[in-house]
């Protein structure tokens, strides 16, 4: 089984790029992966297998 995870990426002035990979990694490290960014907003789904 499947669990999903979907979160609003907040954009800053400043190391938007890092926070964003920084925020990535970390939800890698948790067994999450990216499953979908949107085009024309800041969301972004995650999926991993619930039962690991």
């Amino acid at each position: 089984m499947k669990e999903y995870k979907v979160i609003n990426w907040k954009m800053g002035l400043s190391k938007n790029n890092e926070r964003l990979e920084d925020t990535l990694n970390e939800f890698a490290r948790n067994g999450w992966e990216v499953k979908h960014i949107a085009d024309n907003s800041a969301r972004i789904v995650f999926e991993r297998d619930k039962n690991r």
